[in-house]
C-alpha cells in the first residue's frame, strides 16, 4: 500500500526497526528522504519509499501529498490560461445560458470551438449551435429570431467574395427586422481542418486537392490514412482535433473570426 508520508505519520523502518514520526521530507542528491523521530526525540534519515511498516503493514512511503498539492495548485494559479490564451477563472461555475448564440456549419467545427474555447463560453454562458450547412442561412436567421438581449453570431466555411457562401451569407445580412442584432462572419479555409496549422501534423502547407476529390478525402489519402468511408474521415478528424492544444495551433483567419463572434455575442445588453 501506498502512503504519503505527511508530517506525524508513525511508520516503521523494516531493517533497523527505527520507529518515529515523520518530521520533513526533503530531496537530496535526487533522492527523496523521510526524516523520522523516535519518542526520545532523537532523528534519523531513511530513503523514501517500500520498507516501512505502519501498524505491522507494508506500505510503501511516498512525498507527502498536501505539499505537493499546494506546489502544484500555486503553479496553476500562477499560470493557468484557457485553451484560448485567456487567464482560467478558478472556481468559476459556468452561468446560466444567456439568450444570444454562435451558430457553427457543422460537428468538427462546433468541436473545435470547444476545444478552443469551451471554458471560456461556459463562463460568460454562450451556447454553440450546430446549423448542418449555411444553404438556408436566412431561414435559419427567421428562424432563431435574434432582437435586442438575443443576438445571433454565425461562423461560415469558405466565406470568399463571389462564392456560394458569399452570396447566402449577403441574403442573411438583409433579413429584416433582425439584421442589427446578427454578425456573420467567415474563414478563407474550404473546410475548418484546414484551419488548423498545418505543422501540428508534419506538414508544411495544406496540399492542394485535385477537382473533383472531396476536400477531406483528399487530405486523409494525403496523410496516409484510411479514407473509404465517413468513419475513416471521422477518425482523420479526430486525429486533427487531437493536433490541437489550443490557441497557437489554429491559423490567425479563424482566431480573429471566433473572437469577434465571442465579443458581439457577449456585448453588454446583449
Amino acid at each position: 500500500m501506498q502512503l504519503p508520508a505527511e508530517r506525524g505519520t508513525v511508520v516503521e523502518d523494516v531493517e533497523t526497526g527505527w520507529c518515529g514520526a515523520v518530521v520533513r521530507v526533503e530531496k537530496a542528491g535526487g533522492v527523496h528522504v523521510v526524516h523520522l523521530e523516535d519518542r526520545h526525540g532523537r532523528t534519523r534519515g531513511f530513503r523514501l519509499g517500500p520498507g516501512f511498516l505502519v501498524d505491522g503493514a507494508p506500505v510503501t512511503l511516498t512525498p507527502p501529498r498536501a505539499a505537493a498539492d499546494a506546489r502544484l495548485a500555486q503553479a496553476r494559479a500562477a499560470s493557468a490560461r484557457t485553451a484560448s490564451g485567456s487567464r482560467a477563472v478558478a472556481g468559476q461555475r459556468a452561468r446560466v445560458a444567456s439568450g444570444s448564440r454562435i451558430f457553427v456549419e457543422g460537428r468538427h467545427d462546433a468541436e473545435l470551438v470547444e476545444k478552443v474555447w469551451g471554458d471560456d463560453l461556459r463562463v460568460e454562458g454562450v451556447v454553440v449551435e450546430m446549423l448542418d450547412g449555411v444553404d438556408d442561412l436566412a431561414g435559419a436567421v427567421r428562424a432563431f429570431a435574434p432582437g435586442p438581449g438575443r443576438r445571433m453570431g454565425v461562423l461560415v466555411d469558405h466565406l470568399v467574395p463571389g462564392t456560394k457562401e458569399w452570396r447566402v451569407v449577403e441574403q442573411a445580412r438583409a433579413v429584416r427586422p433582425h439584421a442589427a442584432h446578427v454578425l456573420v462572419v467567415g474563414h478563407p479555409y474550404v473546410d475548418v481542418w484546414q484551419s488548423v496549422k498545418p505543422q501540428r501534423l508534419g506538414l508544411e502547407t495544406w496540399p492542394v486537392v485535385p477537382r473533383g476529390t472531396p476536400w477531406k478525402v483528399g487530405i486523409a489519402a494525403h496523410l496516409g490514412w484510411p479514407h473509404e468511408s465517413q468513419q475513416d474521415l471521422a477518425a482523420a478528424w479526430r486525429r486533427i482535433l487531437g493536433a490541437v492544444d489550443g490557441y497557437a495551433d489554429l491559423e490567425p483567419e479563424l482566431l480573429g473570426r471566433v473572437e469577434e463572434l465571442i465579443d458581439f455575442v457577449t456585448a453588454p445588453g446583449s
